[in-house]
This record gives C-alpha cells, sequence and structure tokens, in this order.
C-alpha cells in the first residue's frame, strides 16, 4: 500500500485539480513535506486521509489504494482473464462493459485510471471512445490500452492519434497486457519468478 503521495496522486484521489491540492498544500491545509533539494511536494497516507476527511471528501479511493480499470470487450472469455489476472495480483479494482455506448456512460461514474478498450465493438468504433475520453478534460491522466485482432498498422498511429496510449495485438499474454498496465500506471512490475 502506498504511504506517500505527490500532488498529482493526491490530486486524483481527492477528485480535484493538482493546482487546488499545491495551493491547499502551500497554505498548510494539507500537511506534508518537500523533498530535500527540489521543489516537489510529497503528502503522507494519514496527513491525506485527515485532510480529506476534514473537507467531506469520500475517502474510500484512499482506503482500498486499488487502481480501476475498465475493460470494454465483447468477448466474455478474454475478459474473465483479464479480470482474473488483474484479481490474482491484488492492485487493481475492475469493471467490465460489452459495447462503447455502456463504456461511454461507466467512464464519466466509474472515472478509471485506465481503459482496456477492444476496437472492435458491435456499435460503436474504439477509435471513437477514445475520441471522447480525450475531449472530457477531467479525464486527462486516464491511460487507455487499445486491442485488436483486425488493425492494421497504419491504423495504429491513428489510434493513438486519436488518443490511445499504447496498442496490443490480439491474441496477446494476458501477463504482458497487466506488465504495460502498470508501467502507465506507474507501478511496480511484479513478475512472477
Amino acid at each position: 500500500m502506498k504511504t506517500v503521495f505527490t500532488t498529482g496522486e493526491a490530486a486524483k484521489i481527492c477528485k480535484v485539480s493538482q493546482q487546488t491540492i499545491i495551493r491547499c498544500f502551500d497554505s498548510g491545509q494539507l500537511k506534508g513535506f518537500r523533498v530535500p533539494g527540489s521543489r516537489f511536494r510529497r503528502i503522507p497516507r494519514e496527513q491525506l486521509f485527515t485532510f480529506m476527511r476534514d473537507n467531506g471528501i469520500p475517502t474510500d479511493a484512499l482506503e482500498s489504494g486499488k487502481r480501476r480499470v475498465m475493460i470494454v470487450d465483447d468477448d466474455e472469455e478474454l475478459v474473465e482473464l483479464i479480470t482474473d489476472a488483474l484479481d490474482r495480483d491484488g492492485r487493481f479494482e475492475t469493471r467490465s462493459v460489452n459495447n462503447g455506448f455502456d463504456a461511454g456512460m461507466m467512464v464519466k461514474e466509474y472515472r478509471p485510471d485506465l481503459i482496456v478498450l477492444d476496437i472492435m465493438l458491435p456499435d460503436i468504433n474504439g477509435k471513437e471512445v477514445c475520441q471522447r475520453v480525450r475531449n472530457d478534460k477531467s479525464m486527462d491522466d486516464v491511460r487507455i490500452i487499445c486491442i485488436s485482432g483486425m488493425v492494421e498498422e497504419d491504423k495504429v498511429s491513428e489510434l493513438k492519434e486519436a488518443g490511445a496510449n499504447d496498442f496490443m495485438h490480439k491474441p496477446f499474454e494476458v501477463e504482458r497486457l497487466v506488465e504495460r498496465m502498470c508501467q502507465h500506471l506507474d507501478i511496480e512490475v511484479i513478475t512472477n519468478a
């Protein structure tokens, strides 16, 4: 479990802007420390918890400490494989939907840290889902990994232009997907030796 947070991480947990966290830190409302020799601010877990409680911010995101992942794919077996792998890892909370419409609804309510997005959805192109997420400024931090078995190389660059952070061709090993997710979320990659 994480014990010290950056201002960006604290902002995400509190669902406020990083500037708000910095202002609260600088004014003394939010206690923490500066990294010696730099201007970086760090906030210990217990200080963040106190700040959240005192300001009426729900502390469930901090208490679980898990990264939220939304899986958007109509292949139920693949969704189950990915969900099982993330549950075994223990650092992720997952939700899944099987079409673009539900993805659009859930992304606003669930506020995932990362979306695993199939490009070939029954109702809407995954590229459009990317664009919709990227058009919402409150979701700038959301990482998107697109997956598909039917995308040519030239289409991959189009997906990245639409806002995807990464792309993986199906079929792939679920462990490789989890490694990529960890890299995008800046968390330690745990390899089963």
